[in-house]
């Protein structure tokens, strides 16, 4: 285990995590990980010449805890948690780039992070697993407020957490496991593979109700094989269920921007004013 925190908190830090915010990692399952034969093992990295540093495999899911930055009890985050989810099309985990980063900026509003490694590559029954998993641990930690924020393939797995919660993914292994693995909140940056029914209609799997959490959508109409036809699927089942979402989509910006460039500057801004709304 230590070998896997520090790993990721000195490249972390190289690319300006600031260590103050980083307090420890938490790993999701005991002995056994469900439905996985293979051991758990630190997961297998490599910094690219994007400077982005990538989880190619990960058979040990765990948590890096963020502490919020400020302790005043009107900070917007107060006393509430967010678990990160990076992107990466399920196949590898962009860790610094859509996790680390953005929990350090959810840290600044006061909120504690949690970034979650999930199961790579080729994993979603494991990687739902594992959401299902950090919200009833976050919350096992005593917070009563536990949202959920993911990009690309990390917005695909926050959408099946806050629409899928009401079917067990894995058995119980816990007391844990007893709380509820309903977010009460998330937040979609240019999501992905949430059109997957015939003609782009919404992914199959998913069940949208109005009893699903409020949700914030960010997308754009030049991502037309991922974050524009997704966008506009999820917000519009949504709206028919009756479910709060407020969607921002522009005409431009592409993919994979996390917080870094172009467009990137823009979503947090809206998202802060969302989180305030809530």
């Amino acid at each position: 285990m230590r070998r896997i925190f520090t790993t990721a908190l000195t490249l972390g830090m190289a690319l300006g995590i600031h260590a103050q915010y980083v307090s420890s990692t938490i790993e999701l399952w005991g002995n056994a990980v469900p439905d996985q034969k293979e051991a758990k093992a630190a997961p297998v990295t490599k910094m690219g010449s994007d400077k982005v540093l990538r989880f190619d495999k990960v058979t040990n899911p765990t948590l890096e805890v963020f502490e919020p930055a400020s302790a005043a009890a009107d900070a917007v985050g107060s006393g509430k948690a967010v678990i990160v989810c990076p992107g990466g099309a399920y196949s590898i985990l962009a860790y610094d780039k859509e996790g680390q980063e953005v929990a350090r900026w959810l840290a600044g509003q006061g909120f504690t992070a949690f970034v979650l490694a999930y199961r790579v590559p080729n994993n979603r029954l494991g990687a739902l697993q594992d959401a299902q998993r950090a919200i009833r641990l976050v919350r096992a930690k005593g917070f009563q407020t536990v949202g959920i924020i993911g990009f690309s393939a990390g917005a695909s797995l926050s959408c099946r957490a806050a629409t899928l919660w009401h079917d067990p993914a894995y058995e119980p292994q816990d007391d844990a496991d007893r709380l509820s693995c309903r977010p009460n909140f998330g937040m979609l940056i240019y999501p992905a593979y949430l059109d997957e029914g015939e003609g782009g209609t919404l992914s199959p799997e998913l069940s949208v109700s109005a009893e699903t959490p409020p949700l914030f959508v960010f997308g754009t109409e030049d991502d037309v094989r991922y974050s524009g036809p997704s966008s506009l699927t999820i917000t519009d089942a949504m709206r028919r269920a009756k479910a709060p979402v407020e969607l921002h989509y522009l005409a431009r910006g592409g993919h994979g921007y996390g917080m870094r460039t172009g467009v990137g500057l823009i979503w947090p801004k809206l998202a802060e004013a969302w989180l305030k709304g809530l």
